[in-house]
């Protein structure tokens, strides 16, 4: 597994568990992120995307609502809302990740952690996220 896929992996973990737990856990996620990788590299990387994406949760939050016509975030699995926020941050703020890698490793994601349904959902949604913002940049 590369790099960025493992990051990608545990800043999926990490936003599960702050919405889970709350806010006041992030100061303690880089222990969990250290203790469950040895590559610095990639710890940071993910700590950079876990405390970035839920700095921007609301916009991330108000994307994936106007995205999923009859689900409600309530509703949503949490893993699947995780998958998605971290998605949805990388498509607005992370100019150097192509969409379709985003895409693609926001449905590996959703294969390895969440139901069968869920590639298929994610892939929707997101892909509906990325012509929306594709049309409000043209």
């Amino acid at each position: 597994m590369d790099r960025r896929t493992r990051a990608r992996e545990l800043a999926m973990q990490g936003i599960f568990q702050l919405d889970v737990q709350g806010s006041e856990l992030l100061g303690r996620l880089l222990n969990f992120f250290r203790d469950s990788e040895n590559d610095d590299i990639v710890v940071q990387l993910a700590m950079k995307w876990t405390k970035e994406t839920w700095d921007n949760i609301a916009r991330c939050d108000e994307l994936i609502t106007s995205s999923t016509l009859k689900w409600k975030m309530s509703r949503l699995s949490p893993v699947d809302k995780s998958i998605l926020r971290l998605s949805v941050y990388q498509l607005v703020f992370c100019d150097d990740i192509p969409e379709k890698v985003v895409i693609n490793e926001a449905i590996e994601l959703a294969k390895k952690y969440s139901t069968e349904k869920s590639p298929g959902f994610i892939n929707g949604v997101l892909d509906a996220i990325r012509k929306k913002l594709k049309s409000a940049d043209e």
